[in-house]
């Protein structure tokens, strides 16, 4: 080690645990992270205070405003530019003995293997399912450690995936749960520091897997509450019939994870919609459809249509009588993912009318309305 590094590590040297050989097998290691969000910057920035000697980032979005309160390796001036550039750029002054290597792109299972494949540990901080089923079972084909965590709203959860003997995320969850009781941060809102909690946490595994020392979270499943500053300890068993982990796997290879998730729109879909020019001139002819926000209140009282009625989409299925089944219908949400649920839910009862607001009020924001609040 250089004079640098003994004087930056020199904390983490007088721990007898690590000393000069473990912080030197740190140096020699490398772990990936998926995901360069809430978890991804608080895992990312303590890895690489730690000394791992290389450290990938997988990302392919852009930094957005909406990211700034709980994902601190960016800021205002960065918004609109890719989050690994950013993160690489951040990371490389908290320490510039870390060779770090970013990703541009969207995992999936054409990229996954080659990409993982080059490091030690896998720090899954993404918050989708696809993707979280897709590291899974990519870790169990390439034998590496999956480090998984999520945060929604004031809680958390952590746990080791893949490790020798240990569970994979299908023995936890072996089948998705349908994609529309699942909800997203932009939907259910999180605690800005629960992210950060959690993506410690990630690191915390990590560096004991690494060291080899200690007792990572194989088979535990660490459950954190925000408001109650609490831990919880749940034990996870290895399904001794994993279709990916167990001993007769039926499942050899990478599959379509969106498809398996539920979230790939069916082709057919893109019929049912209507662009937001085309809603606006019906409007304007005087033909105005009913228009059926399918968003939180919250997310209504910052901006919605001018007449439009309000029905959460997790309340949808038992309020559908207050709609009248042979009136035309465009449904609307922020993105046009969860109207377009709706809209499927709509014509299957019967509503054939139901049209889906392609890309959703931000779209209408930014092609009909530019002074209509953004959130």
């Amino acid at each position: 080690m250089s004079p640098d590094e003994l004087i930056r590590y020199g904390r983490q040297l007088a721990l007898p645990e690590i000393g000069k050989a473990g912080q030197l097998r740190l140096k020699s290691s490398s772990v990936l992270i998926v995901g360069v969000g809430g978890l991804g910057s608080s895992a990312a920035t303590y890895l690489a205070a730690a000394g791992v000697g290389r450290i990938g980032l997988v990302d392919g979005d852009v930094v957005e405003k909406s990211n700034l309160h709980r994902q601190f390796l960016y800021s205002d001036s960065q918004v609109g530019q890719m989050k690994v550039e950013v993160a690489k750029a951040r990371l490389s002054q908290v320490n510039p003995n870390t060779d770090f290597v970013s990703f541009p792109l969207r995992l999936d299972s054409s990229n996954a293997v080659a990409t993982m494949g080059g490091f030690d540990v896998v720090v899954d901080a993404t918050d989708n399912l696809p993707s979280r089923y897709l590291i899974s079972d990519a870790c169990v084909i390439l034998g590496k450690p999956d480090v998984y965590a999520s945060a929604l709203r004031f809680d958390g959860q952590a746990s080791v995936f893949c490790a020798p003997g240990g569970p994979c995320y299908r023995c936890l969850y072996p089948r998705p749960p349908p994609p529309e009781t699942v909800e997203s941060c932009e939907e259910a809102g999180v605690l800005g520091v629960v992210p950060g909690v959690m993506g410690a946490m990630q690191a915390v595994q990590a560096i004991t897997i690494l060291l080899g020392k200690g007792s990572p979270l194989v088979g535990r499943l660490l459950v954190f509450s925000g408001q109650s500053s609490s831990f919880e300890e749940l034990r996870i068993r290895k399904d001794p019939g994993c279709p990916m982990c167990g001993p007769k796997p039926s499942i050899t290879g990478l599959i379509d994870y969106d498809q398996f998730c539920g979230v790939k729109a069916k082709p057919s879909d893109k019929e049912f919609d209507v662009g937001p020019l085309e809603l606006e001139e019906s409007i304007k002819r005087g033909d105005a459809p009913l228009l059926l926000d399918v968003r939180e209140p919250y997310e209504y009282e910052i901006c919605h249509l001018v007449g439009a009625k309000l029905i959460p989409v997790g309340q949808l299925p038992r309020r559908m009588d207050e709609l009248d089944s042979g009136r035309s219908i465009v449904v609307y949400c922020h993105h046009g993912i969860r109207s377009a649920w709706a809209v499927r839910l709509l014509r299957d009862a019967g509503y054939r009318e139901a049209r889906n607001l392609s890309g959703g009020i931000e779209a209408w924001r930014q092609q009909v309305d530019p002074e209509m609040r953004a959130y």
